[in-house]
């Protein structure tokens, strides 16, 4: 297949598409600025697949239209951020409405939207893929607004007053959680949450590590989710909606753990706020990426193979 990829260079993105070019597809990657991914075209891609990385911005709606002409699927992970709600609904929602409407016009076949997990609002038990979306803020809900406009656009009207057009196009939906990773290209994107940085940081330097006692989340890492942007691709599967997590629970806690683990030199100690969270946290139920694909992904090898990136970071800073 070729497959376009907005984000394909992000923090998600990168694995997304490697993971896609190795099994044997040509990959077309949008990018701002494409001479700084220069470094991921010397990966050795397998199953004759390949990867080229072609300048532009999705807000660009007419270049858009050019690059999507003879895709097979698109696959959108970029996000067009804004500080106010017109700017996300410009920068966001607009031009991820326009390449899906865009793509099905050109006869793109499949088209998968990158959603998260905050379109659903707060984790409450038993929440997964049936549960109503209740966003609690602007990133949420434009996350929700793109969903909906993705699963219920099955029809449309060329012209007006004549009988609607049905949508051939498959459409489906990741949500993301909490994804992290680290650069798999020199120069290349790493997840942008600073706690692993600072933990790193003061675990080389001798420095309390401050937490807070219960906190953590379903880490994913973008290595692992890619394989599920993979097979969704490959599948034949429509207007389906997809939680993209692991199934453990790891706190903060136990990745400054792992941190010591890795420094044992360090004497730094582990300070964790008791502020009357849960010990026993609410989950994201991920059983169907388990029932439709057979995935199922725990999390501490990763996590623990990105703190020893950030801690070879932190001690190259020192």
């Amino acid at each position: 297949m070729k497959v376009f990829i907005t984000g394909g260079t992000g923090a998600i993105g990168q694995y997304v598409t490697l993971e896609v070019a190795n099994r044997g597809h040509e990959v077309f990657v949008l990018s701002r600025t494409p001479e700084k991914y220069a470094p991921m075209l010397k990966i050795p891609v397998s199953g004759g697949g390949s990867i080229k990385i072609i300048k532009g911005l999705m807000t660009e709606f007419f270049l858009m239209e050019e690059y999507v002409k003879g895709m097979d699927a698109v696959i959108s992970i970029a996000l067009g951020w804004g500080n106010e709600p017109v700017s996300m609904l410009t920068n966001d929602t607009a031009a991820t409405v326009n390449l899906l409407e865009i793509s099905e016009k050109a006869g793109v076949g499949k088209f998968i939207f990158t959603s998260s997990t905050a379109a659903m609002g707060n984790c409450t038990p038993g929440i997964n893929e049936m549960s109503c979306n209740k966003p609690t803020n602007l990133y949420g809900s434009t996350k929700s607004a793109i969903e909906a406009y993705v699963i219920g656009f099955s029809q449309y009207f060329p012209e007006a007053g004549k009988d609607p057009k049905m949508v051939s196009m498959k459409r489906n939906v990741i949500r993301p959680g909490y994804t992290f990773g680290t650069p798999c290209f020199p120069g290349g994107t790493v997840q942008l949450d600073p706690r692993f940085r600072d933990i790193a940081k003061a675990v080389v330097n001798n420095e309390p590590v401050k937490l807070t006692k219960h906190d953590g989340t379903q880490f994913l890492s973008g290595a692992q989710i890619a394989k599920v942007y993979a097979d969704l691709l490959e599948s034949d599967l429509n207007e389906e909606v997809f939680l993209a997590l692991a199934a453990d629970f790891i706190t903060w806690e136990r990745i400054a753990e792992i941190a010591l683990e890795e420094y044992p030199k360090s004497t730094s100690v582990i300070e964790a706020e008791d502020k009357g969270w849960d010990s026993t946290p609410s989950l994201y139920g991920v059983d169907k990426i388990k029932t439709v694909f057979g995935l199922e992904f725990r999390g501490e090898d990763e996590v623990r193979a990105h703190m020893k990136w950030s801690l070879e970071d932190a001690l190259s800073q020192k």
